[in-house]
């Protein structure tokens, strides 16, 4: 694509399979063609022109949506700098308002995909900007959707999903036409709300427009997933993700997607009391830059229901120091867990200023729940509590979000009992519920077998039991 001396230029196959994809991308054409993706996402893009025209920023729109579809996203956001700096062409350009804004559109597809939805948004804005007939503003919108869903800012997503729909019908697009990006934006704005019907719409939406297309089949999965998981049917949940993560579509899946999902099979391993296994799933899983998936988030969220409050403090000091180069989305339940972290460590100062700009959040994003999602009730009232108490104008939202907690708090009543227990306590008592023997447990813990005995001597006593079966059964609660 460079204009250095000696470039050959893209083929004409590559420029081809380029204005055939470019043209698919807006409704009204049906899809774009697998094969003309997959020969897009290995092409080499070249360096920056010296001089951007139509042709070629519909070569580099092209390859943009086929690195995302294709997750040839291994230059992650680096791949965008290439040509773009803070949302500007490098060099020159000369185009026209549709080239444009689908150029902009196709970095917004890119950044979502690859986990930066901050930036993506940024793009899909600049899209609509340039967007001159309904086909273009229905892909910008829909881009815009999808980004910012990943980013918790729901009202605004809600209002683009709404003007996308009404596009779509208006124009009397076919149902193959319907943009990918637009469903899983939909789908990220239902959860928010813990709208699971509204979900297994999506999902079925997402079947029927391409039902052999293994790309949009693991979405609507996910989807699903996600739903039977807030709906508490976490067996079947766990199954289905199972069942997807091992599936040969998985090669064929939005990067984004699959990290959802990996977080979404933690969490019922979680939710079961799978605690190490959790662990385990999650011990390789990648962050990349942008944290729109953000694993040391989700490792957290097991860590708290295990106990181990100091390594959810720090396991995640690195993603609050990131300040806006964090999801919104992730951000939130990361700094709710941390703030039931600092409570039961005893820092009520620090866990009301981390549950508070949790609440702040929550307040200016549109008053999502999820940030709650599989935090103990018990911990979270007290937390509200405190939160009422030393910021009264945050009342309102706090009443809202309390009136929502039954239906997705965590179901376990385990850290009720260990409510009761000192931070070392809390790590000594997950240990019980292993096969370790004391000796073990001692070692792993490098203190001395009767420094142990005198430890769990006092779990005993807290929790009301004389021995160590019983006390696992009070430990694991009721088994869903």
């Amino acid at each position: 694509m460079s204009d250095s001396e000696g470039s050959t230029g893209p083929s004409a196959a590559l420029r081809a399979a380029a204005a055939h994809t470019s043209l698919r991308l807006e409704p009204g054409h049906g899809q774009p063609l697998p094969r003309h993706l997959s020969l897009l996402a290995e092409a080499d893009p070249g360096g920056t022109p010296l001089v951007w025209t139509d042709t070629r920023a519909v070569m580099l729109s092209a390859m943009l949506v086929a690195r995302a579809r294709n997750d040839a996203l291994g230059e992650g956001i680096d791949f965008v700098a290439r040509y773009f700096d803070t949302g500007r062409l490098t060099r020159p350009a000369a185009l026209s308002g549709p080239v444009r804004s689908g150029l902009f559109a196709s970095v917004a597809e890119y950044c979502a995909a690859a986990g930066w939805p901050q930036v993506g948004g940024h793009y899909a804005a600049e899209a609509l900007l340039f967007a001159e007939t309904p086909a273009q503003r229905y892909r910008a919108l829909s881009v815009q959707a999808l980004s910012l869903g990943l980013n918790a800012e729901y009202p605004a997503a809600a209002q683009a999903i709404h003007e996308a729909r009404q596009l779509f019908a208006e124009q009397k697009w076919e149902m193959p036409d319907v943009s990918h990006c637009l469903l899983l934006g939909d789908g990220l704005v239902a959860a928010s709300r813990a709208d699971t019907a509204h979900m297994h719409v999506i999902a079925d939406e997402l079947g029927q427009a391409q039902p052999n297309d293994p790309y949009w089949a693991f979405s609507a999965g996910m989807i699903r997933v996600a739903a039977r998981f807030i709906a508490r049917e976490v067996t079947e949940a766990l199954s289905k993700s199972w069942e997807l993560l091992h599936s040969s579509g998985r090669s064929r899946s939005f990067r984004v997607v699959r990290g959802l999902l990996l977080g979404l099979h933690a969490d019922t391993l979680t939710a079961l009391g799978e605690y190490d296994e959790a662990l385990a799933v999650l011990e390789h899983a990648v962050t990349y830059p942008g944290h729109a998936v953000c694993f040391p988030m989700q490792r957290a969220r097991t860590l708290l229901q295990m106990g181990r409050e100091r390594e959810v403090i720090e396991s995640t000091n690195p993603c609050v120091a990131l300040h806006d180069e964090h999801c919104l989305r992730t951000l939130t339940p990361l700094l709710t867990i941390r703030a039931v972290a600092f409570l039961r460590l005893g820092g009520e100062k620090r866990a009301v200023q981390s549950m508070e700009s949790a609440v702040r959040l929550i307040q200016r994003t549109g008053g999502s729940v999820m940030p709650f999602l599989m935090i103990p009730l018990s911990d979270t009232d007290r937390l509200l509590d405190l939160v009422s108490t030393h910021t009264p104008d945050l009342v309102p939202v706090v009443a809202m979000t309390r009136r929502m907690l039954p239906g997705i708090a965590a179901p376990s009543t385990t850290n009720d009992a260990l409510a009761a227990l000192t931070s070392t306590e809390r790590e000594l008592a997950h240990l019980l519920t292993s096969s370790l023997g004391l000796p073990e447990i001692a070692r792993t813990r490098n203190v001395s077998v009767n420094t142990v005995k005198s430890q769990v001597r006092s779990i005993y006593a807290k929790l009301g039991v004389s021995s160590r079966e019983d006390a696992v059964e009070v430990l694991r609660g009721p088994q869903e």
